[in-house]
């Protein structure tokens, strides 16, 4: 969560990290700032609210700079006010500091410095910090002297980005946990927490490891560890050109997003089924270790916790591998019992999940093997995991994930398809799953046509006052994903479980102001589902059914119906499901006037624990 940005060189530097800034909006963020080097001073400018409440006051007069740091803030630790936005000051004004992350110790160090007679103007945890590297300045050495013994001072997962008045063409930035990428330019050097606020300046990345210090200048960039020794710097070129980080004619990131679902699902299988029609997972662990694993734990958050159920419901089904879904929140303060021949398998987005990091430290103290299923490449859990499989879904831009996750519930597939291969598991015909999931890219084209109807549905039911998400089997899992996306996106309020629970409370909520989304693509169970709605319809609720186009008996009982394709494993069709599921989270946004893209309160990328 959050944005960093900042540039040294040739250049304006003043109008470059403003722009990187508005490419790293999707991040989520309450106020934003900017520091620049003026003469003899720093200059800080700082409004809460929309990155044009600061524009509006850059564009008020005439700036220019050589080297700025700029800032979009999520709070924590203060209200979103213009005095708690970054950067923030030492107390004499020698340094500016932006921050992403926690000071998980900053209220013991506020109170040292303020026995020492410092002064605070916010009541963030970055301002301490800052105080911090401005008293390690002031017993000399350069700037990142000053920062390396200053970060040994502070607890928890951050990333500093700070400039002095004294090293007027420096900018130095020290990580911990929460991800910083530098950008190496022709005489110009650039940093940012995202790699799409790079793309217009450089293709040439380094991502910064965990612990170290960078220090950028126009002429180079250096990388040193925590006592001062230099680190070889390598950068890697991307590939993925600007136009995948934009909408591309689409409203919004989260509608083009959907839309690219089809070509994810053909990225996500790319090099991974061989002529042979059989799965190919390099880099996962030798074939001898899938008979040594007794127990799965998968741990992750949000929608990643989602696809992690769809995923124990493989392992278990087509495996009768015993497997446990944590959230991440909750995994290492819970005491796990983790059997020595388990494996953990670690599932996110960005990769830089503070709360899947952390329970990524304990397996590994633990010695427990670790699997990352991650979309970016160089993140952390990227590195830290013994193993990792790239979702190879391409960089998504909307805090509300859509085709993350369906990448990721397509990597649960390949692996679950793999160790059958390995351990030649009886009655799993992997060839014909593989034949399923080569057509699931067209099955998913065919899906996206239910658009449409979706919004007819939409504009029926936009003002309900409570959205039920139900389902059985793998739509049970489904049900909570489409329920968190209608959350996240429309603030409407929604109660999401196996539809066989509703009649243990839940049916209590039911009247004529609320809906019912059933998930009804396991045609082997869905005279059970119907039950269910009959119950729903009896005290008054509306129903929305998602069923496949050879089901007839959905479209007997339920009020309003979305038909997609059907695949030959209830587990894939339940997969598509998903995109009518986001379809109406999307349009019942829309039409409610609700910000889509960047939902109040949330973050896409979430550092802090």
């Amino acid at each position: 969560m959050c944005g960093i940005a900042g540039y040294v060189g040739p250049k304006n530097a003043i109008e470059i990290v403003f722009d990187q800034l508005k490419r790293l909006e999707y991040r989520g963020y309450d106020s934003a700032g900017i520091a620049y080097l003026a003469d003899d001073h720093i200059e800080v400018i700082k409004k809460a609210g929309k990155l044009s409440n600061l524009g509006d006051v850059l564009l008020s007069e005439q700036r220019s700079a050589h080297s700025a740091i700029a800032h979009s803030r999520w709070a924590t630790h203060g209200a979103p006010t213009d005095g708690n936005a970054h950067p923030h000051f030492d107390e004499h004004e020698d340094i500016a500091i932006i921050h992403n992350g926690i000071i998980e110790n900053y209220h013991e160090l506020r109170e040292d410095l303020l026995k020492q007679g410092h002064h605070f103007y916010s009541q963030t945890d970055t301002e301490i910090a800052a105080h911090v590297i401005g008293d390690e300045l002031g017993k000399g050495g350069n700037l990142e002297d000053a920062v390396r013994r200053a970060v040994k001072k502070l607890r928890g997962a951050f990333a500093l980005v700070i400039v002095s008045k004294k090293e007027p063409n420096k900018i130095v930035a020290a990580r911990n946990a929460s991800p910083l990428v530098l950008g190496i330019g022709c005489g110009e050097s650039m940093l940012a927490s995202d790699i799409p606020a790079l793309l217009p300046y450089t293709r040439d990345v380094v991502v910064m490891e965990e612990n170290t210090i960078a220090v950028l200048t126009e002429e180079k960039i250096e990388i040193l560890d925590g006592e001062g020794r230099q680190l070889p710097v390598q950068p890697q070129h991307i590939e993925w050109d600007l136009a995948s980080a934009e909408r591309g004619g689409f409203e919004h990131f989260m509608l083009k997003e959907i839309h690219e679902q089809p070509k994810v699902i053909t990225q996500t299988l790319s090099g991974r089924i061989d002529s042979k029609g059989k799965v190919r997972l390099d880099g996962v662990f030798s074939d001898h270790v899938w008979a040594e694993i007794d127990r799965v734990n998968i741990i992750s958050c949000g929608t990643a916790y989602h696809a992690g159920l769809m995923g124990k419901h493989l392992f278990e089904k087509l495996l009768r591998l015993p497997t446990d879904v944590y959230y991440s929140s909750e995994f290492r303060y819970g005491d796990p019992v983790l059997s020595p021949r388990s494996l953990a398998v670690f599932v996110s987005q960005s990769g830089e999940t503070a709360d899947t990091l952390a329970a990524l430290k304990l397996c590994k103290s633990r010695r427990i093997r670790t699997l990352g299923i991650v979309n970016v490449i160089g993140s952390s859990i990227a590195r830290e995991c013994d193993r990792t499989l790239f979702t190879q879904a391409g960089p998504e831009i909307s805090v509300a994930s859509t085709k993350a996750y369906t990448a990721q519930v397509l990597v649960f597939a390949l692996l679950a398809l793999h160790i059958a291969q390995v351990q030649e598991t009886p009655g799993v015909r992997v060839d014909e799953w593989v034949d399923e999931l080569l057509r699931l890219s067209d099955l998913a084209e065919d899906a996206l046509s239910t658009e449409e109807a979706v919004k007819a549905i939409c504009a029926k039911v936009k003002d309900t006052s409570l959205a039920f998400f139900l389902g059985r089997g793998a739509d049970a899992s489904l049900a909570l994903e489409g329920a968190l996306k209608l959350k996240e996106i429309a603030y409407i309020p929604t109660q999401e479980s196996p539809a066989g629970e509703m009649k243990h409370g839940p049916l209590a909520l039911v009247d004529e102001s609320v809906i019912a989304v059933f998930g009804a693509t396991d045609a082997s169970i869905v005279d059970k589902v119907i039950s269910n709605v009959r119950e729903v319809q009896a005290r008054g609720g509306t129903v929305i059914g998602v069923t496949t186009t050879e089901d007839r008996a959905m479209e007997q009982v339920t009020d309003l119906l979305v038909r997609i394709p059907k695949s030959k494993f209830e587990f894939l069709s339940a997969l598509l499901s998903i995109i009518p599921l986001q379809f109406f989270a999307y349009h019942m946004a829309k039409l409610r006037g609700c910000e889509i893209d960047q939902p109040r309160n949330l973050a896409k990328s979430v550092t802090v624990e």
